[in-house]
């Protein structure tokens, strides 16, 4: 054993210096990054009500940037209804990373804070944000514009939107705002009216639940910490569906609607366009009213909303820049004014790393409002219909699940929406003969008829797919309350009903539904059961807008890794092009005595680089009008056999001409040839039309040349090439995957066990599709080891056995004579007993009355008269001798083949 190394002074020194390095590494490594900003928790007393003699203590967080030089502008951040300063601690700290003060807090009536809720009024939520603006004006970090005037931009969303806005117009100190996903009239986000009648609208009683539901404590269990005001009315309106006017001069009182004339302060407004409680019309009202007064107003639309959530991470991103933008210049005075034009989004697709909804963004100079920079009319059809309300509206419709949030693939996808028998008329278009992009509000005329005069409906506009699956878009639906209604629907006058807005690409070949319902679970119906008329008139007009892409700083980054993947794709290309031309410069002739035979294989050997051999010696022809069936035990060789034909891999010796051109890997005469080899593969999302158009697409040959009728009345699929293909059965996958060789009806079909997995039906009907195939001068050439099915198929068979062929030519001709007979007799057991006698090979009983006998040699003349004199009656004597006793005989009772690769 070799003796340790001496421990010198200087190896001492070495080795602890060498420690304290990677401890201190270490410990760097796993200490938290510091923060970019400090935070401090507080109280705020301030004063509100009226007469501002009514304390509140707030629940405050201060926020400021780690690393400033002087003064800084500041953040006031509001939170949402039932929310907490908790709820924006992560926008926040990226606003005061970015550089801000940041204050947020918990409004009255929420969590720590004292108060009780008054929905955003002047009196109390409002002015208790003015007093805020007050505490940050004396903070020595935040920079003023004069005495008691801080530099102070306001952002919030929902509940704090609304904040931002009322704020703005009532305080002149604010300096930009950034109110998001809010309203801009309380009383009409709360009771809907879509059509054009002065008629008071319908409740959102699911909407209303879900805020008022929300509340706990307080002195009342019936109003928890509403105010007592905001609780009357809500029970009033949940009551009996309607509001009084001292309700409806409460909600108007907490609505921008009454301060836009007021807001100077630059305005950037971000609405979603998957929201049911406040949809994309309220930021166009709140947009229209701030704009009249000449201040900056620009408005950004997302995928996402109340129902939707934060939206795709793509649209976060744009969200979160067009903030960073317009705080930035507006409160520090930094890049170019952002302009006024208006971006919105699209959902493109899925994403392939973590399935998250994809979004595609666009912009254009100017914002269009909801109304679209043009409008498609698409003519709606259908009759009269009578529709029945239920009773206290149940059961009733479903539409949207308020409350959920973050359902946006559901609502995207229409997989919530249900409609009930009896309670809902349909109207149709025509399929669509071009893609419609779809954003804004659609709008149609309805009339009605009540036997009470009133009646009370919701509107909906289904996009339906060629498989006739409907999807409502974001759940959104068009409620109408109309008043002086006919008995009769002949003398009911039309009323215009603007459908909510919607972003939404309908596809050509789709048709659009328009759907008018009596109930829906998330808004309160009359109470008593009625029986209403409806009809819709013409058609339905559908705002349009087109823009320019944006392009988010992901896809920039996926730009750059396409290039570089495309940049190796050029070079492997251009590698395998020379390669290919190589080999082609090898096959410069066409053998003109095969140029009209559809195969012909010739001294096909394919062995592989450890000596294993796959296919010894393999020719045989294929001619036009035959079916020819590749037999063969399992690892006989047939599959690679395919594989060498189709081109997916390279044979070691022989030849392989395909109507004259000798056959490599890309040649172009495989254009003549349809195959299915190694089984079927489709997206499981689109129909089996869908999946064949794809197909065809890829292969670059003219549309024209699918002759996809021929094709399909040949596989037989009928109405089921229109569903999708992940609820296809085994046999309809295979019927498609056989469509898609037939495509183009090329001269040759190869097919590698089309039959299997098929059950006794579908196997008999494939055996007929390829006998209809085989007409015409075409050809197939099918691999299959179920002997009984090639027997009655094919008209040729090729027999091979570890790696050889052991016979072909005709099935009749491989069948040849027969050492069996079948025989019918009366009485079977009487037969048996005198065959046995006579030294027959075998008797087998096949059926009541039937026997299979192996004569060994004995005239069939000398069985018969044994037979009848020993009493039995004979009915059929027959030459019995299967395909597969054919088979037997030539390859043995050995199985094992050279075995597939």
């Amino acid at each position: 054993m070799s003796a340790l190394p001496r421990v010198t002074r200087r190896r001492a020194v070495t080795a602890a210096v060498a420690l304290v390095l990677i401890a201190a590494a270490t410990i760097y490594a796993v200490l938290p990054e510091r923060a970019a900003w400090t935070a401090q928790d507080l109280r705020i007393t301030v004063r509100s009500g009226p007469a501002d003699d009514q304390p509140a203590d707030l629940d405050a967080r201060f926020l400021l940037p780690r690393e400033r030089s002087g003064k800084v502008p500041a953040v006031l951040l509001a939170h949402g209804f039932g929310g907490s300063k908790d709820s924006v601690r992560s926008d926040a700290e990226s606003l005061a990373a970015r550089g801000y003060a940041v204050l947020t807090w918990t409004a009255q009536g929420f969590g720590a804070s004292t108060g009780q809720i008054h929905l955003d009024s002047p009196d109390y939520e409002v002015k208790d944000a003015q007093r805020l603006l007050d505490w940050l004006a004396q903070r020595p970090e935040v920079q003023t514009d004069a005495a008691g005037d801080p530099r102070v931009g306001v952002v919030g969303g929902s509940y704090g939107g609304a904040l931002a806005l009322l704020l703005a117009g009532q305080d002149q100190r604010v300096d930009a705002i950034v109110p998001s996903i809010t309203w801009n009239d309380l009383s009409r986000a709360f009771l809907p009216q879509a059509a054009s009648t002065s008629a008071t609208g319908v409740f959102k009683k699911g909407w209303a639940g879900v805020f008022f539901g929300s509340s706990s404590g307080g002195d009342n269990p019936a109003c928890g910490r509403f105010a007592a005001d905001v609780c009357a009315a809500y029970l009033s309106m949940a009551t009996t569906g309607s509001a009084d006017q001292s309700a409806l001069d409460l909600l108007r009182r907490s609505s921008p609607a009454t301060v836009l004339d007021r807001i100077k302060a630059p305005s950037l407004l971000i609405q979603g366009a998957v929201d049911t409680l406040f949809p994309l019309s309220e930021a166009d009202y709140n947009a229209k009213g701030i704009a009249a007064t000449g201040t900056p107003v620009k408005v950004a639309w997302f995928t996402g909303g109340h129902d939707g959530g934060a939206g795709p991470g793509s649209d976060q991103d744009r969200v979160k820049f067009l903030t960073a933008q317009w705080l930035d210049h507006y409160l520090r005075g930094e890049g170019a004014a952002p302009g006024d034009d208006f971006t919105w989004s699209r959902v493109a697709g899925f994403s392939a790393l973590d399935r998250d909804l994809v979004t595609n963004g666009y912009s254009t100079p100017a914002y269009p409002g909801i109304t679209g920079s043009g409008s498609t009319q698409v003519a709606v059809t259908g009759e009269a219909q009578a529709i029945a309300n239920p009773p206290n509206g149940n059961p009733g419709a479903i539409s949207s699940l308020p409350g959920l949030g973050s359902r946006l693939s559901s609502l995207l996808s229409g997989n919530v929406a249900t409609d009930l028998p009896g309670q809902h008329a349909t109207f149709a278009t025509a399929p669509l003969t071009s893609a419609i992009d779809v954003a804004g509000a659609p709008t149609l005329r309805l009339r009605a008829a009540s036997p009470t005069g009133e009646a009370v409906l919701f509107v909906k506009l289904y996009d339906v797919d060629q498989g006739g699956t409907p999807t409502l878009s974001a759940g959104l639906v068009a409620p109408v309350r109309l008043t002086g209604l006919p008995t009769d629907l002949a003398a009911a006058q039309p009323v215009t009903v603007t459908l909510p807005a919607i972003v939404r690409r309908l596809e050509a070949g789709h048709t659009l539904q328009v759907v008018v319902a009596s109930s829906d679970q998330a808004f309160l119906t009359p109470a008593a059961p009625a029986t209403y008329t409806v009809a819709v008139d013409g058609q339905v007009t559908l705002p349009t807008l087109a823009g320019t892409p944006i392009a988010s700083p992901a896809a920039i980054y996926w730009y750059a890794l396409g290039a570089l993947i495309a940049l190796v794709l050029l070079g492997l290309a251009v590698l395998l092009l020379i390669r290919r031309a190589r080999r082609r410069r090898r096959v410069t002739t066409v053998n003109a005595e095969l140029a009209d035979t559809p195969l012909v294989v010739s001294g096909l050997r394919k062995a592989y680089k450890d000596g294993f051999v796959a296919v010894e010696e393999i020719g045989f022809t294929v001619e036009r009008g035959q079916v020819v069936g590749l037999l063969g035990p399992n690892g006989a060789g047939k599959t690679t056999t395919l594989r060498v034909l189709m081109g997916l891999t390279t044979p070691t010796a022989g030849e392989i001409h395909v109507f004259g051109h000798r056959l490599v890997p890309g040649a172009q005469i495989l254009s003549r040839v349809g195959a299915l080899v190694e089984g079927p593969g489709f997206l499981p999302h689109l129909t089996g039309h869908q999946n064949l158009e794809a197909y065809w697409r890829a292969t670059g040959r003219p549309w024209e040349d699918a002759r996809f009728d021929e094709a399909l009345e040949i596989a037989g699929l009928g109405a089921s090439v229109h569903r999708k293909t992940k609820n296809y059965s085994h046999g309809m996958r295979q019927r498609l995957a056989i469509a898609q060789a037939m495509l183009g009806l090329p001269e040759l079909l190869v097919l590698d066990e089309p039959t299997d997995g098929l059950d006794p039906p579908q196997i008999a009907e494939m055996r007929r599709v390829l006998q209809r195939y085989a007409t015409d001068g075409r050809a197939v050439l099918v691999s299959s080891h179920l002997l009984a099915e090639v027997e009655q198929t094919c008209t040729h068979a090729v027999v091979v056995n570890k790696g050889r062929i052991v016979a072909s030519g005709p099935v009749e001709d491989i069948v040849g004579e027969s050492p069996s007979v079948a025989i019918d007799v009366t009485d079977v057991p009487a037969a048996t007993e005198i065959l046995t006698g006579l030294g027959v090979r075998s008797v087998t009983a096949d059926g009541p009355s039937g026997l299979i006998v192996d004569m060994n040699g004995t005239p069939r003349a000398e069985v018969v008269a044994s037979l009848v004199r020993g009493g039995v009656g004979v009915d059929r004597v027959a030459p019995r001798r299967r395909l597969e006793d054919a088979f037997l005989a030539l390859v043995g009772d050995n199985s094992r083949g050279s075995g597939d690769r």
